[in-house]
């Protein structure tokens, strides 16, 4: 344990007390977060759609700017990962479980419950999934992107560790180093651990309904959910002291595989045409309306400001809450990328990919309940998705494989969550000792299973939007930070720093 940081044991010492605080009084806590959460809500909601926008016009920049070319690395650095890797490895840890869990649910509720207008309408259909799409679109593989590039940048390009701390150097000097940068690093520790704990929550909840779907003996509890999380503990744990070679590269090109599969078995065995066509026209609808939704508060009608802060604005917070997790970890594996590549392929790519999934399985439901009379929005968000298989061929096979999925999914999200808990904690260590990485591991299912006690749902939201509250501030000055570096540094090829300009001699021999 002698590489561990102070953030470590400031980190663990905090852990501990809400741990404690969960297992004493999960009551208590549940109340104390259900208060927090509404002053949160009602009184900076406007903050939180303003962040998000910000990200993903920053990250619109970076694209088109004359910093495009900068390398993430030296000249001589190249991908340590092939693309198809590459791209499973930042899917699984960044979205992952909530695919599955949102998939089917998410839509089916907008569309009973639309932000605008009437529900259970085609128009109500298709702004269900316009919504959808915001939610998991562009905004999110934004907030994802920048901090990636970021961290990426000053680790493989600076040489620094990989700590949030770190990049902001250029604004706050040797400061960075010392309480302000501990104090910056345990806040990204601390939204980590809850936005990673919610995932984990959604997973055990998710892996429940589907087992009493399969088989009814099996209750759907919170005992069950235990053991689930438990089982699950041990997975993740034993995969992330393989290293992120052996266990999480071959869990994540498992996931994608699985994950194909299961989307276009669904997707062939459902209503296909309508699904298409409800993709192509909701797309574009969601690029062309995606700055008011983007921005959109409704000061004058609580029904539906309630609803942009239930969804809209958790989202907001439950990404931003994830940006140290999913940014560390995908900077991790894109030594090499140049700044163009690595923004266009992180916040397209998966944009398009989530689209296409939440049109899939929200689509599918949405079909049957619109034209069929089947009632899957009655079903709880863990089982709707098993609701719609029970109208599909091969209904038993498609559970089995989507509970393997969830549980890829559960193993990979939390031993990556591991693995850059470590790294925030053991001065940006790239390869931080197994110990480390196993005691966040428990804290990580500790806090879960503490959220899922003290109000389930309810409690995991208020968790994210409180943390993610204070790392905004250090999200946005990361941003004003590398605009400071890439100032010094506009590459004349990729890969090379810009030469300084030579100074003539006033006096000539």
């Amino acid at each position: 344990m002698s590489k561990v940081s102070h953030v470590f044991w400031i980190s663990i010492g905090i852990a501990s007390a809400f741990v404690i605080w969960g297992i004493v009084a999960p009551v208590q806590l549940g109340e104390v977060m259900n208060r927090t959460k509404g002053f949160f809500l009602e009184s900076f909601g406007w903050f939180y759609q303003l962040s998000a926008t910000f990200f993903l016009l920053f990250a619109l920049f970076l694209i088109f700017s004359k910093y495009g070319k900068i390398k993430l690395g030296t000249g001589d650095d190249k991908p340590e990962f092939k693309n198809s890797t590459w791209f499973a490895m930042l899917f699984s840890a960044g979205m992952g479980i909530g695919l599955l869990f949102f998939g089917v649910s998410e839509p089916i509720s907008h569309f009973v419950n639309p932000p605008i207008g009437e529900g259970g309408t085609g128009e109500a259909a298709k702004i269900s999934l316009r919504y959808t799409y915001l939610h998991w679109g562009f905004h999110a593989w934004a907030i994802y992107s920048v901090i990636g590039l970021i961290l990426a940048y000053y680790k493989f390009r600076k040489q620094q560790p990989g700590l949030l701390s770190v990049t902001l150097t250029p604004l706050l000097g040797d400061r960075a180093k010392g309480t302000v940068g501990t104090i910056v690093d345990a806040i990204a520790v601390f939204a980590t651990i809850f936005g990673v704990a919610t995932s984990l929550g959604l997973g055990a909840t998710q892996i429940n309904g589907g087992l009493h779907y399969v088989i009814p003996a099996v209750p759907n509890n919170f005992t069950v959910q235990l053991i689930i999380m438990a089982v699950v503990t041990v997975l993740f744990i034993l995969s992330a002291s393989t290293g992120l070679k052996k266990g999480i590269s071959l869990l994540s090109n498992a996931n994608l595989v699985l994950a194909i599969i299961i989307l276009f078995t669904f997707l062939f065995l459902g209503p296909t045409g309508f699904v298409l066509d409800l993709f192509t026209t909701t797309l574009g609808s969601y690029v062309q309306n995606l700055p008011s939704m983007g921005l959109r508060l409704t000061p004058f009608n609580k029904e539906q400001a309630s609803w942009i802060q239930d969804w809209t604005i958790f989202y907001w917070a439950w990404w931003i809450a994830w940006a140290p997790f999913v940014g560390t970890f995908i900077a991790r594996v894109s030594r090499g990328r140049t700044v163009r590549e690595f923004m266009i392929a992180v916040l397209v790519i998966p944009t398009i990919v989530c689209a296409f999934w939440f049109s899939v399985f929200g689509g599918t439901a949405i079909y049957f309940e619109f034209f069929e009379g089947a009632n899957i929005s009655g079903e709880g968000l863990e089982t709707a998705l098993f609701a719609v298989y029970n109208l599909l061929p091969f209904s038993n096979v498609l559970v089995v494989v989507t509970l393997l999925l969830i549980t890829t999914f559960f193993v990979t999200s939390a031993d990556s969550a591991t693995f850059v808990l470590g790294m925030q904690t053991t001065h940006g260590d790239l390869n931080p000792p197994n110990v480390v990485k196993i005691v966040w591991g428990l804290f990580l299912s500790a806090s879960a299973v503490v959220l899922m006690l003290s109000g389930g749902l309810e409690a995991m939201q208020t968790a994210i939007i409180v943390s993610a509250f204070p790392l905004i501030f250090v999200l946005i000055a990361m941003t004003l930070a590398i605009l400071k570096d890439f100032g010094k540094e506009i590459p004349a090829k990729s890969g090379e720093k810009k030469k300084p300009k030579q100074q003539t001699d006033p006096n000539p021999k």
